[in-house]
């Protein structure tokens, strides 16, 4: 990847200028969804940008020493892999990229959730502390059907280069394998029915109880840009491209909207598991998808073989 590609990647789109106010729109369309699901109005479309700026004036709790700086760091950091995941999504793939640079975009999407446990272990919250530690239950056993789904869908491709996994293929483990990475996302952005780790009416906001001020802004700010890497990957090993960019970057944007409202929507519908049933969904379907997963990569590599 040339400097230049990578450096408007981060920056201009679908980095920094593009990366934030799109984030604010998926919290829109999220929080939007939920509410029409019960009835009622919902936000107004700028009401994530209000809430931003509105902590933005509010006073962070007074830590001191490295507690303090580790405090900020976390919410500071998660945005910061985030939009560096951003930039790596092959939305035009022409571009090229590296070579094995599809496990640095996993590392990349896989860090905030690790960011988020230790911003609860950090806090002295006891509800932090019980956030965090039913966030990375529910992270190891929904990080192992997405790491195999991912594995899979490189295998079966025989690269790990984004901008060849890119070029949609009419395989069936490439459906499989994005069907089972669409099922994980809940669990990585904290919706119902796993949202065990920031469950309101039982720890208060989990991991980030201790948060408030520009912090919290930031939090906010990252899980949208979340909503925005995740479901970016996802459509991005998808949709096929026509060649043209302006056309090509609208029906990534309405593609990645659409299935930001199928998730609210399934969110909206379902209650909240326990932990326990959360890790052993996750798990039963780990175990099943896993084994086949590697039938299909067999006998895919048979076959072309």
């Amino acid at each position: 990847m040339q400097v230049t590609t990578a450096i408007l990647r981060l920056l201009v789109f679908p980095g920094l200028l593009f990366a934030i106010p799109a984030a604010w729109f998926f919290l829109y369309v999220e929080r939007k969804t939920i509410a029409r699901m019960q009835r009622r109005i919902g936000p107004p479309l700028l009401q994530p940008f209000y809430d931003f700026v509105k902590l933005l004036g509010k006073e962070s709790p007074r830590y001191t020493g490295i507690e303090s700086l580790m405090m900020k760091a976390w919410p500071a950091l998660s945005v910061a892999v985030l939009l560096a995941a951003l930039a790596l999504i092959p939305i035009f793939p022409a571009k090229g990229g590296f070579s094995g640079d599809l496990i640095l975009l996993i590392t990349l999407l896989e860090l905030p959730s690790m960011f988020y446990m230790l911003a609860g272990f950090t806090s002295r919250s006891i509800y932090g502390k019980v956030g965090s530690m039913r966030e990375a239950s529910l992270s190891l056993s929904s990080n192992l059907l997405f790491l195999t789904a991912v594995m899979m869908i490189a295998v079966t491709s025989h690269t790990f280069q984004l901008s060849e996994l890119a070029m949609p293929a009419a395989s069936p483990a490439r459906w499989l394998g994005l069907a089972a990475i669409i099922l994980c996302i809940p669990a990585k952005l904290r919706l119902n029915p796993f949202s065990t780790s920031s469950a309101e009416q039982e720890i208060y906001a989990g991991p980030l109880t201790e948060y408030s001020g520009s912090d919290l802004a930031l939090w906010e700010l990252a899980h949208g840009l979340e909503w925005l890497a995740l479901s970016g990957f996802v459509v991005s090993m998808s949709f096929p491209r026509t060649g043209f960019r302006l056309v090509d970057a609208g029906i990534f944007a309405f593609l990645c909207i659409a299935l930001v409202i199928l998730l609210a929507t399934v969110a909206a519908a379902t209650a909240r598991f326990t932990i326990d049933r959360s890790v052993r969904f996750y798990w039963r379907w780990s175990v099943t998808l896993a084994v086949v997963f590697l039938v299909t990569a067999v006998v895919l590599r048979g076959v072309a073989s």
